[in-house]
């Protein structure tokens, strides 16, 4: 078994305008005086890393690289949620998600999912230049404004949308393959991949594809009332990378799943951040560990609540008093009998080897 990586932080919800939260340099040394060792790099619009010069110089990469390591920190993965946003769009959503691409592709949605594809392929190249064995994003949708059947779906309707997300996303799966770099997806409402049946769905559309992996965050699975500790069993060899972040569910006469269009406070479902809400982390840790997880753990803030640099300042100690160091030694070895071959047989009542 191996021990948990961490804690990481996920560096998107802390970059503003303002110092030091404009620059990697600055932000980076804040999260390393905070306590963290491990970074999560967002990419594209607004993003830390350019998934494009990654691609194309090592250079970038190394320098990157070296500018974190003299915070003490290493890059746990890259993140293209945005661009895997983009791979895949209703048209219902267009005008929403065209502040994800670059203001030239605004309005052209062809163009748009083009550029999200090349941001993919470029961030598996960057991935496998930087070292690293995972990437976390979004699937994109083609039925979520579908997903309560009223009226009635029509019959072949969400094999077709899950026959052309397949589509869009093998080539791009097979890049990551060349690579050796694992796609990890954050399986989350709004995307066609929201929890287990719809990542066995696309599992059997991209034929089993050995790089289609799950970024398991437990959060989104209290919020949908799924077993969030027996997903760990189901599906623990496809869980490559892993976000810290809490979440409660507490329905009441008035409103429960759908949240009744409410403001994040109001509704029933909110996120919290790590330990303020009903996830059971040591549970979950615990899981993760003893089914040899290889990955980091990576604080991810969002909380309907508390401020963000509270959640920050937090996040750290909470995911370090968490990560179980795994034994090299089985608790009762100083009881070993040590019988040799031929005792352990005759124990057995098999008699002397012939």
């Amino acid at each position: 078994m191996r021990t948990i990586r961490g804690p990481g932080v996920f560096l998107a919800q802390f970059i503003s305008p303002s110092p030091p939260f404009n620059r990697l340099e600055t932000l980076a040394e804040w999260v390393a005086g905070l306590g963290y060792s491990g970074v999560q790099l967002p990419t594209g619009q607004g993003g830390l890393f350019d998934v494009e010069q990654g691609a194309e110089s090592q250079t970038y990469c190394d320098d990157i690289k070296g500018l974190l390591a003299e915070k003490g920190l290493q890059i746990t993965e890259l993140s293209t949620h945005l661009q895997g946003q983009l791979v895949a769009v209703h048209p219902v959503y267009d005008a929403l998600f065209d502040g994800f691409a670059p203001p030239r592709m605004r309005g052209r949605p062809a163009e748009r999912q083009v550029w999200a594809v090349s941001q993919l392929k470029a961030a598996a190249k960057a991935s496998q230049r930087l070292g690293l064995e995972a990437h976390v994003t979004f699937s994109g949708a083609l039925a979520w404004p579908f997903i309560y059947p009223w009226p009635q779906r029509p019959r072949g309707l969400v094999e077709a949308a899950f026959a052309e997300l397949a589509h869009r996303w093998r080539p791009i799966l097979d890049a990551f393959g060349e690579a050796g770099v694992d796609v990890c997806y954050e399986l989350h409402p709004g995307e066609d991949l929201h929890d287990g049946a719809t990542f066995e769905r696309f599992l059997d559309a991209v034929e089993q594809h050995p790089r289609a992996n799950i970024l398991y965050d437990p959060s989104h699975f209290v919020l949908q009332q799924l077993d969030y500790l027996g997903f760990i069993d189901r599906y623990h060899r496809r869980i490559r990378a892993f976000h810290v972040k809490d979440a409660e569910f507490r329905p009441d006469a008035r409103s429960g799943t759908y949240g009744g269009y409410q403001d994040w406070v109001e509704r029933p479902g909110r996120f919290r951040s790590a330990g303020d809400g009903q996830v059971d982390f040591k549970a979950v840790f615990s899981r993760l560990a003893g089914y040899d997880y290889p990955g980091w753990a990576v604080l991810e803030w969002e909380c309907a609540l508390k401020h963000p640099h509270d959640g920050a300042r937090e996040g750290a100690p909470f995911i370090r008093s968490h990560i179980i160091r795994v034994t090299d030694t089985a608790f009762d070895d100083f009881a070993a009998s040590g019988l040799d071959s031929d005792r352990l047989r005759r124990l057995l009542g098999l008699g002397d080897v012939e």
